[in-house]
């Protein structure tokens, strides 16, 4: 790229991030007066609605409209997306008297929904409207609207939605942030909705379902010789032993961390039993503990195994760093 194209680049670049960091401070300053009223309005209907809150747009307007109806089913609030001009043939039926019906455009007269929301409001739902235009003709059938205009678009031709649909993507974040504090929305319920990613495997799972069983544990009598453990460890690969006694109670430990400082000492183990190898006192967990809380319990020791028992110090299995990383908590 020629120096001259590069700085055209850079410079459209960063005129488009300040026309729209602008634009977003602008609206944050209206949010005074009728406009707080208005916002305020917005989520006391939200937050009232007994079905679902309905939201639609078209063009770049319904991409946006798709994203906020995402965010609001994610944070608590069932949501769906209607496409106007599929809602004026048949989908509107989804719309009943119990829902909030969200509608999102910049001119506030876009043709295919001033066509079906004055059947909406028929029904009995509820209208938000987020336009540019306050005295549009959206903005005036709407319960509450939301001032969303922009001083112009980002697009140095001052044609493409670009401040435009930041600022009502933003607006739109913003009354789902406000909603969900006004539900009482916790992290867990956000964790709850999200299962299937990573937060939701690490917050869900239990050390139960990534813990290596007691067979894929490597263990050994506290009677057997370090030689025996040394095997054990090496077959297992876990970079440590559990030690037991005759009832399969957890006595101690003994990692390759032992083995290292014991090589520091002498080469020859010879005359080194495991009772005095081992360490007493191992971290265990149970395994009705939150993966999290395996995570928590790691960092705060500064150790890569935990070894997993019951109530009776019986030992059940084992866990180290690696077992998180395979099942993606971490």
């Amino acid at each position: 790229m020629i120096a001259k194209t590069r700085e055209r680049t850079l410079k459209l670049a960063r005129d488009t991030l300040t026309i729209e960091a602008s634009a977003l401070q602008t609206m944050r300053d209206r949010l005074e007066g009728p406009n707080a009223d208005a916002l305020i309005h917005a989520v006391d209907l939200l937050h009232g609605c007994k079905g679902r809150i309905v939201v639609s747009g078209i063009g770049k307007s319904g991409h946006i409209a798709r994203k906020i109806a995402a965010t609001f089913a994610s944070t608590g609030s069932p949501a769906f997306f209607v496409h106007p001009a599929e809602a004026s043939h048949g989908d509107l039926g989804m719309v009943t008297r119990e829902d909030v019906f969200v509608a999102l455009s910049n001119s506030g007269e876009t043709d295919e929904l001033l066509t079906i929301v004055p059947i909406v409001k028929r029904t009995g739902a509820k209208l938000i409207a987020l336009t540019g235009a306050p005295t549009s003709s959206l903005a005036l059938l709407a319960d509450a609207h939301l001032d969303t205009s922009v001083e112009k678009e980002a697009c140095p031709l001052n044609l493409a939605p670009t401040s435009s649909t930041t600022a009502a993507l933003a607006m739109g974040d913003a009354l789902a942030v406000a909603l969900l504090d006004a539900r009482g929305f916790q992290a867990e319920d956000f964790i709850r909705s999200h299962p299937g990613g990573r937060l939701g495997r690490k917050q869900l799972s239990h050390v139960s379902e990534v813990m290596r069983s007691f067979d894929e544990t490597p263990k050994i009598s506290i009677e057997a010789s370090l030689r025996d453990a040394l095997l054990e460890m090496t077959a297992k690969r876990m970079g440590m032993v559990i030690t037991l006694d005759s009832k399969q109670k957890v006595v101690g430990i003994f990692t390759d961390g032992d083995l290292r400082r014991l090589l520091e000492k002498s080469t020859n183990l010879d005359g080194v039993s495991l009772k005095e190898a081992t360490s007493s006192s191992p971290r265990t967990i149970p395994p009705e503990l939150l993966a999290e809380e395996a995570i928590e319990m790691m960092e705060k020791h500064r150790i890569n195994h935990l070894v997993v028992t019951d109530a009776n110090g019986v030992l059940l299995g084992a866990l180290n760093l690696h077992d998180l990383f395979a099942a993606k908590v971490i």
